[in-house]
């Protein structure tokens, strides 16, 4: 005979509902108005200040400011790349200047092929390889002569290396300093391999002397200019995608994982595809970066997986402030804006003042100059 449990009054209540909080825009209207801003300075102010402002005036931007912003807009997108990886999803990677040179040479294999037989020997093959006596292409070399599947390549490659390297580490639950010794050890092996003369890459020379892109001349200003432009929507591009990113649900299982993964494991989730996705995303964007540098700057070598290379890439994103996004690339331009002067000025104090810079920012600002402004905010306000 089934017993009939005596139920209370609070039982038969209905259970209360859980209100998640409204969905916010993307940006604020100041932050719609900033990015506008953005926009018109990339795609009009300054090809105007540079093609069209006469060289005497005062308004002319010249060519050195022209690459020298290119190249930091390349370094903000890494930046960019990092603070999805550490600031939203607390991984701490100092390897990824690996993926920002994988995306370089792939880039730097097409520009050697279109160099054709314009080089020192006269033929297909690029220079260093008639010197070492190649006879024909290696098999890696063979989609380098197509643009497209060059394109291809610079998000695949990176995509390929980062989804193996990360299955395995984050499948047996390496984290904290231990993962970050592990990216450090691999972008160093990466660099000693790509020293070597026998695989292809140039060996400690890499890869200059590039002549065209797309069968154009790329030493001109309107091509200079134009890789510029491209540039910098690719940058903000990134950062609109990393916005709705971080503001969806994927991002805000990314933040439960950086404040607690075994809590996110203990509701359901599995922390591994997450991590996965994120790393993988973050590799693309450097290699995409990457890609983007080789052109303006004209070479490509193995320094640039130099583990002092990823080490700054972490350094922008701590001095702009993590987990916000606009941090990192302000960080990246303050830095790189600092090392282009003083490197000029004060060669011999620049990694002092490097060092310098990251000390203070840990210990005196741990939510970098985004994070100073809110605070002056809040005290005005107060």
């Amino acid at each position: 005979m089934n017993a009939i449990l005596p139920t209370s009054p609070g039982l038969n209540k209905a259970a209360p509902h859980v209100v998640l909080p409204a969905k916010g825009p993307l940006l604020s209207r100041s932050g719609w108005s900033a990015f506008m801003v953005a926009l018109i300075v990339v795609c009009a102010v300054a090809p105007v200040l540079n093609l069209w402002v006469p060289e005497g005036s005062a308004w002319h931007m010249s060519t050195y400011v022209v690459a020298l912003l290119g190249k930091i807009m390349c370094y903000a997108i890494c930046a960019l790349a990092m603070d999805l990886i550490w600031g939203y999803t607390g991984i701490l990677s100092l390897g990824h200047g690996v993926f920002f040179a994988i995306g370089g040479y792939v880039m730097g294999m097409y520009l050697m092929r279109q160099i054709g037989l314009d080089g020192n020997y006269k033929s297909d093959l690029p220079d260093f390889m008639v010197f070492l006596d190649w006879k024909t292409l290696p098999w890696h070399w063979t989609f380098s002569g197509s643009f497209v599947a060059t394109l291809i390549l610079i998000v695949l490659v990176p995509a390929v290396v980062s989804f193996v390297f990360g299955y395995f580490a984050f499948r047996s639950r390496i984290k904290g300093v231990y993962f970050s010794i592990i990216t450090q050890a691999l972008t160093f092996a990466a660099m000693l391999l790509f020293f070597r003369n026998e695989t292809g890459f140039g060996g400690n020379n890499g890869f200059t002397d590039f002549k065209r892109i797309l069968d154009m001349p790329l030493a001109t200003p309107n091509m200079r200019m134009l890789l510029f432009v491209i540039t910098g929507l690719t940058l903000l591009g990134f950062f609109m995608f990393s916005k709705w990113l971080v503001h969806s649900k994927f991002g805000r299982v990314l933040q439960a994982i950086r404040d607690a993964e075994t809590r996110v494991m203990f509701s359901g989730y599995n922390p591994l595809g997450y991590k996965l996705t994120i790393w993988v995303i973050s590799a693309i964007m450097c290699g995409v970066a990457g890609a983007l540098y080789v052109p303006q700057v004209g070479i490509i070598n193995p320094g640039e997986m130099s583990p002092a290379n990823s080490i700054e890439i972490a350094i922008w994103a701590a001095v702009g402030g993590r987990a916000t996004l606009i941090g990192p690339i302000i960080g990246a331009f303050i830095v790189n804006g600092a090392k282009s002067w003083l490197t000029v000025a004060y060669p011999e104090f620049w990694l002092y003042f490097l060092g310098t810079l990251f000390i203070a920012v840990t210990l005196f600002l741990p939510n970098g100059v985004v994070g100073l402004v809110k605070k002056l905010r809040e005290r005005k306000i107060t």
